[in-house]
């Protein structure tokens, strides 16, 4: 049982007060049923019990769900029904007026929260019902640190006289759980792109693709992109990822290049993304970094994929 895991989410004192805040205020005391998807020790369903739901039921399929029935047992939480299977397998279940689900990674998606949401709206959302979180937005900005670059070019410093580039390539065709700092990032206004949008209260595809362009102010030497997410768990209640946004359980990631790209004043950097995501598959990612001389010309491209076996 990974409760080393779960420790870490009730730990993190801001993801918890940012769901409960957002289930205080779409509970309705004794009226409001909830569903707490992907529940682990229970905590967001007790939240939801505490303040004032009148019947929550807990999905959970791991071995933690045996830790939250026991949780449930001594918070004498008699209006939480644990369903020891996940929410998708469940054969018509009871109807509710929230679905709340936090199953959202370093990677908003790798825990497939769409494929979730999508099941949940469709059997176990009454249809006027309310989906915490409504929305997710994942950002992107280049990396200007070389620390990054640095440690992952470790191969080229053994002093053995030996080749290790096989190595190499494996490591920098590969996506990192790191913390950055602003300093880290490129500076100017607006180089935070926002490349992916998702309405939580739609159908959404577990493919996700998006864009994001930089117009080069002066020097600069990228070295990979950072990216991250922030949730509207309800109207004005958000929960970030960001660099700058309270620290978290989660970081970000960074997606690195293989050779560092030298722009110029008044040159282009573009960088497109594509993401899959499932339970059966897991999560893939690709990203192609292209650098445009001032006329739009192509300078160089440099083509990353995971579903390539971490060899291009």
């Amino acid at each position: 049982m990974r409760i080393e895991y779960h420790r870490t989410l009730i730990a993190d004192g801001v993801r918890n007060e940012a769901f409960r805040r957002a289930l205080e205020a779409v509970i309705v005391p004794g009226v409001t049923t909830v569903a707490d998807i992907g529940a682990g020790t229970g905590i967001l369903g007790l939240i939801a019990s505490r303040l004032g739901a009148r019947e929550v039921y807990l999905y959970e399929t791991a071995e933690v769900a045996g830790v939250a029935a026991e949780v449930l047992r001594v918070n004498r939480a008699r209006n939480c029904h644990l369903v020891p299977c996940h929410s998708t397998e469940m054969v018509d279940p009871p109807r509710v007026d929230v679905v709340v689900t936090e199953t959202l990674g370093n990677y908003a998606l790798e825990e497939d929260i769409l494929e979730t949401v999508r099941d949940a709206r469709a059997r176990h959302l009454k249809p006027e019902g309310t989906i915490v979180p409504r929305r997710l937005t994942q950002f992107v900005a280049p990396v200007v640190s070389s620390r990054f670059h640095d440690e992952l070019s470790a191969w080229d410093r053994t002093g053995l006289g030996l080749d290790l580039s096989p190595a190499r390539v494996m490591s920098f065709n590969n996506i990192y759980v790191r913390s950055f700092g602003r300093c880290d990032l490129l500076a100017e206004p607006g180089d935070v792109v926002a490349w992916d949008d998702i309405d939580l209260a739609r159908d959404n595809r577990g493919g996700r693709r998006g864009e994001a362009r930089w117009r080069i102010a002066r020097h600069t030497v990228v070295y990979g992109f950072a990216i991250w997410w922030t949730a509207e768990l309800a109207p004005g209640i958000l929960l970030s990822t960001a660099p700058e946004a309270p620290r978290t359980h989660w970081e970000q990631l960074y997606l690195p290049v293989p050779a560092p790209t030298a722009v110029a004043p008044g040159e282009t950097l573009a960088l497109s993304l594509r993401t899959r995501s499932s339970r059966e598959a897991g999560t893939h990612v690709a990203w192609t970094s292209t650098h445009l001389d001032a006329a739009g010309g192509r300078r160089s491209r440099q083509a990353l994929d995971l579903d390539k076996g971490f060899l291009p």
